[in-house]
């Protein structure tokens, strides 16, 4: 099967510029268009076309696992729940994740959690995916990606949609959906929907309970569009952050610690907590206003705010009351507890860009103003003591705000274009203690100013294109960095692009060489803190660079190939580990979580219209755990297959779709993520699964 993917990747290509080709006929939207142009690695993927046959209720980042440079994880083991991704070896804290040019990573973590915004991708119209710092964009900026989801707005003509799929692990989605068409002289149309998704996860306990809604209402005259859209989410998790170690992960896979409760001597697992659970909801609200002035000139505003509250429980055993600020019982210094910790945040600001656009020069300015105020606190109930009920033990506050402006160019002369984007950005960043807790919260005020220039250029040749950029980014260190070390300093990073996009009769080819030069990268140590989000540490002068290949080949009619190759080097230089001994210089290092190399292959037949087959596979080479280059905390590689079809039944009036996906067909072993802690601790991965779907859309 290794060799049915070298085999495919040796006919690279048509499938990337043909998608990106139809997805720009169908977007609307001046930011693809300009996206397109740029000379930069990145896919456009249309996602009716390309993600619909495997969207059957699992989160977006498993549905892009088969991208280029792409590893999506998943925690309760199945792709539902809390779920994630890595571009280039980089996590989700150095992917820049937009919703409508909207920031979606958390302003003080950093993070994406998708968790939070079920069945995203069944709203989406295009996903946009710019790997290194590619573009300015809107919120952090990205140190091995942006990804930007696109909306997709309301049809014209009336229908009502559902879409349900039943699966292994007791994995469900219910989904309903409506569609008004234009009305009110057709200048107004709205969408509304709502999605029930839940699974019991592969892990042990890890369920997920889901709930999901888009509500799009799109107002059109003359030269003016308003669009609002509403979306969002409601999750119940059981824990699955904590992992198993390795011996474990080889007898009883699927065991789940979180939750346990211990005999009197911690010796022995006499129970689980039936609530060690996460349980949050965010809400997202957008207005955006796109004014046609005339041929030239086009402005987009977009105000936004977004709602999140939520927290997560643990049974904590046999605790000291002074941890939690409160006093003892009589000669009782230790009991059981019930522990929440809250996070109530707010974010919240505007987004305008102007769009010029001559005979010969593209322009694009943009402002940003972002604020997010964010309350952290606990509370305590006790297990034996009911007069302890939510007793609150700490609160801190942060207020983050971010000021940016950005202006973009690009100049067309003869067969060459040139571009060029400036981009300065300003963050304050302050937290307090309110109340002291266990070590909860800091008092800190940061601020930072990044200049952030970036330039390229393009060569047109028959049917595509050859690129270079180079980009120079900044990047602030977020809240669990500045809690370990207040000292943490920002990270840089030089960009080096260059590439080649070529489309022929029936192959389109593009080739991509890339270097990512840093200074005081933050890497992941392969530890993680008490709410399972990984620790990152300064490595001081680090580099990835290497080639990504990415091919679709038309062979007939009925048969499409398509592949992508990523080979890379990641390495920290003379990386400095820090034990209980002192300091050590290790010299070059891996830098963790980044494979050497990452392939897929995908075929895909299509005997009629009405029907389609697909076998997606992928290679994923070894990663290590942490930066220390022992052999011992390395995931070992692994090798998966998928199978996906679709059946559309077409009658009059209505639309009648069946879906099958079957993921890792040959139930490999394996692991796709994990952490230290005396030894590797691993996350362990479902082995053969499926999921059934069917869709019903009557017009």
């Amino acid at each position: 099967m290794k060799g049915f993917i070298f085999l495919g990747l040796l006919s690279p290509a048509v499938f990337y510029a043909q998608i990106q080709k139809d997805s720009i006929k169908e977007s609307q939207i001046e930011a693809i268009n300009f996206t397109q142009r740029l000379p930069v690695a990145k896919e456009i993927i249309n996602v009716q076309k390309v993600l619909d046959q495997k969207n059957l209720g699992q989160d977006l980042p498993i549905l892009l696992k088969n991208q280029m440079s792409v590893i999506s994880t998943s925690d309760a083991g199945n792709g539902v729940g809390y779920t994630g991704f890595r571009i280039r070896g980089v996590g989700g804290n150095g992917i820049n994740v937009m919703m409508n040019g909207v920031p979606y990573n958390d302003s003080e973590s950093q993070g994406t959690f998708f968790v939070d915004v079920p069945d995203l991708t069944s709203s989406a119209s295009q996903i946009v995916i710019q790997r290194g710092v590619g573009t300015s964009s809107n919120g952090v900026s990205a140190f091995g990606a942006s990804v930007n989801v696109i909306s997709k707005n309301p049809d014209e003509k009336f229908y009502l949609k559902s879409d349900n799929s039943y699966g292994s692990f007791n994995t469900y989605k219910y989904s309903g959906e409506i569609g008004s068409g234009k009305f009110w002289k057709n200048r107004l149309s709205l969408m509304g929907r709502y999605t029930k998704i839940h699974s019991d996860g592969y892990i042990d306990r890890a369920f997920s309970d889901l709930d999901s809604y888009n509500f799009t209402g799109l107002f059109e005259q003359n030269k003016t569009k308003i669009r609002f859209m509403a979306f969002g989410g409601k999750e119940k998790t059981y824990q699955a952050w904590n992992g198993i170690d390795k011996a474990t992960w080889e007898t009883n896979p699927k065991f789940n610690y979180s939750g346990a409760i211990y005999d009197s001597n911690w010796e022995n697992i006499v129970g689980f907590y039936d609530n060690e659970t996460d349980n949050y909801k965010q809400n997202h609200y957008q207005l955006l206003w796109e004014q046609n002035f005339n041929e030239h000139w086009n402005l987009e505003t977009t105000f936004h705010y977004t709602k999140g509250k939520g927290y997560y429980e643990n049974y904590k055993q046999d605790e000291k009351f002074s941890k939690y600020n409160l006093p003892n019982q009589g000669t009782i210094s230790r009991s059981d507890f019930i522990r929440k910790k809250w996070l109530d945040n707010d974010f919240y600001g505007a987004v305008s860009t102007l769009y010029g656009k001559f005979e010969n020069l593209d322009l694009n300015f943009g402002i940003v103003a972002n604020q997010y105020d964010g309350k952290h606190f606990g509370n305590v109930t006790g297990v034996y003591f009911p007069e302890i009920n939510e007793f609150e033990y700490y609160r801190n506050h942060s207020i983050k705000n971010e000021m940016a402006g950005f202006a973009k160019a690009i100049f067309k002369l003869n067969d060459f274009e040139f571009f060029g984007d400036l981009q300065l950005r300003n963050i304050h960043y302050n937290t307090k203690i309110l109340q002291q807790g266990d070590g909860e919260g800091a008092d800190l005020d940061k601020k930072w100013l990044f200049f952030n220039p970036k330039f390229g250029l393009n060569y047109r040749i028959s049917q595509g294109k050859l690129f270079f950029s180079y980009a120079h980014a900044h990047r602030e260190p977020n809240r669990d960095d500045l809690f370990a070390n207040p000292e943490t300093q920002p990270e840089k990073l030089h960009d080096f692009e260059a590439g080649i996009e070529k489309t022929f009769d029936n192959i389109s080819f593009t080739a991509n060489l890339y270097y990512m030069n840093y200074v005081s990268q933050l890497v992941l140590n392969g530890q993680i803190n008490n709410i399972g989000e990984f620790i990152r540490v300064n490595s001081g002068k680090s580099y990835r660079t290497g080639i990504e290949l990415g091919t679709l080949a038309k062979l007939s009619d009925k048969w499409n190939v398509s592949g992508n190759l990523t080979l890379s080097k990641n390495e920290n230089i003379d990386f400095k580990n820090e034990n209980s001994s002192g300091i050590e210089n290790l010299g070059n290092t891996p830098i963790s979580f980044s494979p050497e190399i990452i392939g897929n292959v995908l075929l895909n037949f299509t005997p009629t219209k009405n029907f389609s087959l697909g076998i997606q596979n992928q290679y994923i080479g070894s990663q290590f755990l942490d930066n220390t280059k022992n052999e011992s905390l390395k995931l070992p590689d692994y090798f998966l297959t998928d199978l996906s079809a679709k059946y559309t039944l077409g009658l009059k009036r209505t639309e009648v779709d069946f879906k099958f996906l079957f993921n890792n067909i040959f139930n490999k072993k394996y692991v796709n993520n994990g952490y230290v802690y005396e030894g590797p601790i691993y996350f362990s991965q479902a082995g053969i699964n499926f999921m059934f779907g069917m869709g019903l859309q009557f017009r």
